[in-house]
């Protein structure tokens, strides 16, 4: 993978293009679509973070697909966009991106896990990997009702995942990257899933009423 800081006019259209990714993952879905619908600002609920999970705890479903969507989205047409100047300017994108959506320039560096702006990079740099982890979290989240938990093992597993499917390289380590920076961006998430006090996802939690 080339060095983007190796020469002053080679190295400027991947600082370009980092910049303009990380702009675009900046964007505060959560809070825009949660103001469009007149909801409570995603900062003041549940985990206080700006990602599709927070914004389901409002009580809206819809509000809360839209965030996922549109997060994903930010994540995956940089990337897309980038793949015209080959795989490894959408490595740069696709890494600047999700660090726009964990510390957006707007909200003073305060912002989501990245988890589904990281699962959009994936999708777009390599779509096989991106299923296969879609379908983990999926699994994971049914059956555990932890948002978090299928998270991190949906994004710890992609590195392997895309080692095993032999992608090319600039994939693999984005695939390290992005599971490296979630994960411990759930570290307190990991640390309540072992005490026992993490919240369940609501549309998983089963009716307890008679």
């Amino acid at each position: 993978m080339p060095d983007p800081m190796g020469g002053l006019s080679y190295g400027w259209p991947f600082i370009i293009g980092a910049v303009l990714g990380y702009l675009i993952g900046s964007i505060p879905f959560g809070i825009i679509i949660s103001k469009i619908f007149s909801l409570p600002n995603p900062r003041n609920i549940g985990s206080k973070n700006i990602g599709a999970t927070n914004v389901l705890r409002s009580g809206n479903k819809i509000a809360a697909l839209l965030t996922l969507v549109l997060d994903g989205l930010k994540g995956a047409l940089p990337v897309i966009i980038a793949w015209n100047l080959g795989m490894d300017m959408a490595f740069y994108v696709g890494a600047a991106a999700v660090l726009g959506h964990i510390f957006p320039i707007w909200l003073k560096f305060q912002g989501g896990k990245g988890v589904a702006t990281s699962i959009g990079v994936i999708l777009a740099l390599c779509w096989p990997v991106g299923i296969i982890i879609c379908g983990i979290w999926s699994l994971v989240a049914i059956l555990s009702r932890y948002s978090s938990l299928a998270a991190i093992i949906a994004l710890a597993s992609s590195p392997f995942i895309a080692w095993a499917l032999a992608t090319p390289p600039p994939a693999i380590w984005l695939s390290v990257f992005v599971s490296i920076i979630v994960i411990t961006r759930h570290s307190a998430n990991i640390y309540r899933l072992c005490t026992g006090n993490e919240a369940q996802i609501k549309i998983f939690k089963q009716k307890t009423d008679v």
